[in-house]
C-alpha cells in the first residue's frame, strides 16, 4: 500500500507538471546533467567521469539516507529527471514511479540506464527460503501472483562491471568529444571491480563455513550467489517487515545450532532486536551480531567524507571474512 501510495502520489505530481509545461524543461546552458536514484550508481558515475572534463554535473537524488523501498520522489526530483541528459535508476518495483515520469517527460534526448534490464535474464526473482518470514501481499484482482525480482543489483562486483560499462557507453553517446577519456576510466575502474572480485572469491574458497544467517531483511541475494554461499534469513529483501514470528526466530536459532554457526548477520541502519532474539534462543548464546551494509542509507555527507562503492564492499569482504570462519 505504501509503494502504491508513493506511486499515486507522483503520477499526480507529473500530471501537474505537465499540465504547467514543465516536464519538458530546456536547460539555461550546454552543462551535461546527470541523474542517478541511489548512492553506487552515484559513485560508478563519477569514476567514469574521472576528472570530469566536460564539467558535468552528477545529481544524487535519495542523499539523505532515504531507503529506496521508502523513497518518494519531489516535484524538483521529476523536473530534474526530465531536464537531464542521462538518468540512472535500479528499475525494480520501488521504482516503478519512474515509468509514468518517463512516460510524461518530452525530453526525446534523455538516455536512460535501468539496470535490471541492463541485466536481462540474469535479474534475479525473489526467493522465499526455508524458515523466511513470507510477507502477506494484496491479491492481484485477476488473482495471478506477480513475479517480484530482487532489486539489489548493485551488490554484485561481477554486475556491477556491466553497469559500468553501459553508463561508459552512455556517456560516449552524450560527449564524444571525451569518449576517449571516459574508455580510460572505466576500464581502470572496472580492473579494480575484478581485483576485489577475486579477492572476495578467495575468501570464499579458503572459508570454513559457507552459510550466512541473517536475522533481518536479506538484500544480499546477488553477491552471496556470486560466490557459491548459501544462507538463511528472517525476511526477503525489499520486505517492509520490523518483527519476526515466534517460528521464524526459532528455526533460525535452530539453524545457529545446527551449523554452529558463531556469527549472526544484520544489514546497517537495523536496532539488531531480531538478530539478538535469535541469540538468546541458541543453546550457547553467544554468537556475535556482524554487519554488512547493503549501500542503503549512504548520504550525501557520507559521499563529501570520502565513502565509495569501492570502500563499503571492501568493508564487507572484511566482514564476510569473519562470518565464514
Amino acid at each position: 500500500m505504501k509503494k502504491l501510495l508513493a506511486f499515486l502520489l507522483t503520477v499526480m505530481a507529473a500530471v501537474c507538471l505537465s499540465a504547467c509545461g514543465n516536464l519538458n524543461n530546456t536547460k539555461a546552458d550546454d552543462k551535461i546533467e546527470i541523474v542517478t536514484t541511489i548512492f553506487p550508481e552515484y559513485d560508478w558515475v563519477k569514476n567514469v567521469l574521472g576528472d570530469n572534463p566536460a564539467n558535468a554535473e552528477v545529481t544524487l537524488l535519495l542523499d539523505n539516507g532515504v531507503d529506496l523501498h521508502s523513497y518518494q520522489p519531489t516535484v524538483d526530483d521529476i523536473m530534474k529527471i526530465t531536464s537531464a541528459d542521462l538518468f540512472i535508476y535500479v528499475g525494480g518495483e520501488s521504482e516503478e514511479w519512474v515509468d509514468e515520469v518517463l512516460k510524461q517527460s518530452e525530453n526525446k534526448d534523455l538516455v536512460v540506464i535501468n539496470l535490471m534490464d541492463e541485466l536481462g535474464d540474469a535479474a534475479k526473482e525473489e526467493e522465499i527460503i526455508e524458515g523466511m518470514e513470507c510477507e502477506e501481499e494484496e491479491e492481484e484482482e485477476e488473482g495471478e501472483e506477480e513475479v517480484e525480482y530482487d532489486e539489489h543489483v548493485w551488490l554484485s562486483l561481477k554486475d556491477a562491471t556491466i553497469f559500468v560499462n553501459s553508463i561508459e557507453a552512455a556517456m560516449e553517446t552524450i560527449d564524444s568529444t571525451n569518449a576517449s577519456v571516459y574508455k580510460v576510466n572505466a576500464d581502470a575502474y572496472i580492473d579494480k571491480l575484478n581485483e576485489l572480485d577475486k579477492a572476495y572469491e578467495k575468501a570464499v574458497a579458503e572459508a570454513n563455513v559457507k552459510t550466512l544467517l541473517f536475522g533481518d531483511r536479506f538484500p544480499f541475494r546477488y553477491l552471496v550467489d556470486d560466490y557459491g554461499i548459501s544462507y538463511y534469513a528472517a525476511f526477503v529483501g525489499c520486505s517492509t517487515e520490523t518483527n519476526a514470528s515466534f517460528q521464524t526466530v526459532v528455526f533460525l536459532a535452530e539453524k545457529v545450532d545446527e551449523l554452529s554457526l558463531k556469527n549472526i548477520m544484520t544489514i546497517e541502519g537495523t536496532n539488531h532486536s531480531i538478530a539478538e532474539t535469535i541469540i538468546e534462543n541458541t543453546a550457547d548464546k553467544n554468537q556475535k551480531i556482524l554487519v554488512m551494509d547493503s549501500m542503503q542509507s549512504v548520504t550525501s555527507k557520507g559521499v563529501e567524507e570520502g565513502i565509495t562503492y569501492l570502500s563499503i564492499m571492501e568493508s564487507n569482504l572484511e566482514v564476510l571474512k569473519e562470518a565464514l570462519q
